[in-house]
């Protein structure tokens, strides 16, 4: 095959068999770690093990075949690293689950089936989606869309909406999904598309403060909407980490598209400014800003009240120490949303410092393996998309794992590919795919080079 006529360009055996390698690699610790769990709390390897790794195993293995088949060139590290932490969330959920604090309907099983339909929706994405260029004529679709997204929770009445306050949610009966999760992705299209057109313009200068030059009066008005749009997410459906990870997107892709830092600075001014003024005039959100500055109040370290978790989580990080307690050897019963919200101190606690900065630098490698995407795309609106979802993803491990250690406020969202639920892990395994989908364009030979590597290999043999 080649890539005149239209078909895919098959990798090297050798490419093929490294990332194939590194997939099982993945999976192997996968299990071990679903082994020490097992030793931790029973002094046994659990019985399921070979179940759960096997069922891992043959998911990836699937993912990995419609990559070869649909995206051969596609960035071959991305695979291995989502499997890898989608693998310890699993492992972790199992532990929390045999802790007893798990959620309604929240356990490995579930897990690891919410897992498989999120790689049934990567290999969807990969083979209906054979050119990211194409999202482009959807650029006021895409925002269109994300806006219905995001008002259909804040219009619901609260019982079919409201999950511990944040209306975010739309459920009915034992159904419920997350639509927030995939509007950030329609988002980050509409941002791309929009600012791939307008960025001339906006980049234009007007007069120069100290060493800063200040964009016109008159381009402020899309920032000033996205503001307006994200502090009204803010109010209305209570949501801190969706309005932050809204606005803090767009700004990191206005500054990629027109390079001023002026846009950064404005862009913060106008958020802290924004929220301090809702956490002055609305109890909510003042209820976020004061668990995050006094934490260790007794007013508010209850049971009911917001600095319990957070205050638990930052014992239990505490506690892990450097090097942790041992998987299944820790009390994750005491943290509040240790499945969830807070499945990260969770794993500290168990893993040590040592572990969170391996499953951070895991997140740290999927994000530059995405920017080095961007760099490489041959055209500004894949550049700008790949660059968008690469900081979507950094900005949401940011915010999370910043409230959980009392950084920034408690925001609500949850840890990428490593927390229980359904809604977030699709749509992550959604934007890994078009990650993929853009690596492939970029990073695939032209026909030429392939002849050539093609008639090297011949010769060789």
């Amino acid at each position: 095959m080649s890539a005149v006529d239209g078909a895919p360009v098959p990798m090297t055996a050798k490419r093929r068999g490294a990332q194939l390698a590194m997939l099982a690699f993945a999976v192997l610790i996968v299990m071990g770690a679903y082994a020490s769990v097992g030793v931790g709390l029973d002094g046994k390897i659990p019985s399921g093990m070979l179940t759960y790794g096997l069922g891992l195993g043959a998911l990836m293995l699937a993912a990995y075949l419609v990559l070869a088949r649909f995206a051969p060139w596609g960035d071959p590290l991305l695979l291995p690293l989502v499997t890898l932490v989608n693998g310890i969330g699993i492992v972790m959920i199992y532990r929390i689950e045999h802790s007893g604090k798990l959620g309604a309907g929240a356990n490995a099983t579930t897990q690891l089936m919410w897992t498989a339909l999120g790689v049934v929706m990567f290999s969807a994405t990969l083979i209906v989606l054979k050119d990211q260029r194409a999202l482009q004529r959807m650029t006021y679709t895409a925002g269109f869309v994300a806006v219905v997204l995001l008002a259909i929770p804040a219009v619901l009445p609260g019982k079919f909406s409201e999950v511990q306050g944040a209306k975010i949610w739309i459920k009915f009966g034992g159904f419920s999904i997350q639509p927030g999760e995939f509007a950030k992705l329609a988002l980050v299209v509409f941002f791309a598309g929009y600012l791939v057109a307008k960025r001339d313009v906006l980049a234009l200068a007007g007069r120069r403060l100290l060493f800063i030059d200040l964009p016109r009066a008159r381009d402020l008005g899309p920032v000033l909407i996205t503001w307006a749009f994200a502090i009204a997410t803010l109010i209305v459906e209570k949501d801190l980490g969706t309005s932050l990870l809204l606005f803090g997107t767009f700004i990191a892709m206005l500054y990629i598209a027109t390079q001023r830092t002026s846009w950064v600075l404005i862009g913060i001014l106008l958020f802290v400014g924004g929220a301090i003024l809702a956490g002055m005039a609305f109890s909510h959100v003042e209820a976020r800003f004061n668990v995050w500055l006094h934490a260790e109040d007794p007013t508010l370290y209850d049971a009911g009240g917001g600095s319990y978790q957070l205050m638990q989580g930052l014992f239990a990080i505490g506690s892990g120490g450097i090097l942790g307690t041992g998987l299944g050897l820790g009390h994750p019963q005491n943290i509040p949303l240790s499945f969830s919200d807070f499945i990260f101190p969770a794993t500290g606690e168990e893993l040590g410092l040592t572990g969170l900065m391996a499953i951070l630098m895991v997140y740290a490698l999927i994000v530059q393996r995405g920017l080095r995407t961007a760099l490489a795309a041959r055209d500004p609106f894949s550049k700008l998309l790949a660059g968008g979802l690469s900081f979507i993803l950094a900005w949401q491990v940011f915010i999370i794992i910043g409230g959980v250690t009392r950084l920034i406020p408690l925001t609500g969202l949850v840890t990428p590919f490593m927390s229980a639920g359904g809604s977030a892990l699709l749509a992550n395994w959604i934007l890994i795919a078009v990650l993929v989908r853009m690596s492939d364009g970029a990073r695939r030979p032209p026909p030429q080079a392939i002849q050539d590597e093609g008639l090297t290999q011949v010769m060789q043999r």
